[in-house]
This record gives C-alpha cells, sequence and structure tokens, in this order.
C-alpha cells in the first residue's frame, strides 16, 4: 500500500555526490561514502551524522560491514587513495589500514571465513582476496580487461560475481561454504580465473 508521505527522513551531509551506501546487519548503522573523500555514520533517522571519517584521499564508493563484528566497517578509496580503512562505527575510529596499490571500488566480506574480497581498478583490473585481520594478500584474480564495478556473493557465500566496465560479468569461486573447512582450506581449492564470462551488452 502506498503512503502519502513515503519520505521519512532526508540526511544531508556531504558536499559532493554520494557514491556509496552501506546498512550494518542489525540495522544500527548506515554509512555513507561520497566524491568529497569522506565516510559518514548515520543512525535511526537522525538527521546530523554520528561520525564523519576524513582518513580518505580521494572518493569512497566501496564500504561493507563485518559480518561477525557488528561495529566494524571496511571503506576503500579511489585512485588516489588506493586504500581499505577499517574503522570501528561506535566510536569513529580507525582500527587500521591497507594501501592495496589500485583504486578500491568493492568490498565484500565471507560469510564464514575470516577473509574478505576487493575489487580494483587500474592496473590489473583484479579481484584480490585477503586474510582479515592481517592482511595477507591470499589470491590476486584477473580476467576483467577494464576496470571492475561491482561484486556480488551467491547466497551459500561460495561465489563471487564481478561486474567490470568492460562490460562482462565473471563468476568466481572464492569461499568455501562448509564451515569445517574453514582454518583447513589448501589454496588450490580457490579459481583464479572466473568459473563464468557473460558479456553485458
Amino acid at each position: 500500500v502506498r503512503v502519502s508521505d513515503h519520505n521519512v527522513a532526508t540526511l544531508v551531509g556531504h558536499d559532493l555526490e554520494v557514491c556509496g551506501l552501506a546498512y550494518s546487519k542489525d540495522g544500527k548503522y548506515l554509512a555513507s561514502g561520497a566524491n568529497d573523500n569522506t565516510v559518514k555514520i548515520w543512525t535511526g533517522r537522525e538527521t546530523v551524522p554520528l561520525h564523519t571519517l576524513i582518513e580518505h584521499s580521494a572518493a569512497v564508493k566501496a564500504l561493507a560491514w563485518c559480518p561477525t563484528s557488528k561495529n566494524l566497517l571496511a571503506s576503500g578509496g579511489g585512485t588516489q587513495d588506493r586504500r581499505i580503512c577499517f574503522w570501528n562505527a561506535a566510536h569513529g575510529t580507525l582500527q587500521h589500514s591497507v594501501d592495496t596499490g589500485s583504486q578500491v571500488s568493492s568490498i565484500l566480506w565471507s560469510k564464514n571465513t575470516k577473509e574478505l574480497v576487493t575489487g580494483h581498478g587500474y592496473s590489473q583490473n583484479q579481484l584480490t582476496v585477503w586474510k582479515y585481520p592481517t592482511m595477507t594478500r591470499l589470491a590476486e584474480l584477473t580476467g576483467h580487461q577494464d576496470r571492475v564495478l561491482q561484486l556480488a556473493m551467491s547466497p551459500d557465500g561460495s561465489t563471487v560475481v564481478s561486474l567490470g566496465a568492460d562490460e562482462a560479468l565473471r563468476l568466481w569461486k572464492v569461499f568455501d561454504c562448509e564451515t569445517e573447512k574453514k582454518t583447513k582450506r589448501s589454496e588450490k581449492t580457490r579459481s583464479t580465473s572466473s568459473k563464468l564470462s557473460m558479456n553485458c551488452r
């Protein structure tokens, strides 16, 4: 049923275009990233941000909440920044960051392991799999001919689909879905080439 007044709140705070949004799993926080190089944390329908995070030096599009630590937010910066930052959203503090060497366009946390995957731009246009919290690189997945625009995960948490500016969709077998294999997985189980490539034209 449509309501006459469907706009329940307008959140104004960024100076330039908003290019990333992500709700925390429990719905308590909304994170927004923008072309003004900031990340803002919002709560409920409050029209003033709880925190403004200013560590990035380029636009912030990639945002992802950790599925096992409700206050942990990962954000990725653009070409002039290239970093993944990890924040405590409750306190608005930076926990640590890592320079990835290229634009970070998307971030996904594994549902079953302490790992995450990121999508990147120039020069390799790759997906990178990381071990958290050490941020050790576990794999570099290449195949896109232009920058990765977005990532999404299958319901079982095993497969990642990547959309590139090369107008291709690629499916990658990245994570194990069986919980008993969390700590005993071989690198041989991770595909370093995509399972399927689809042209989006």
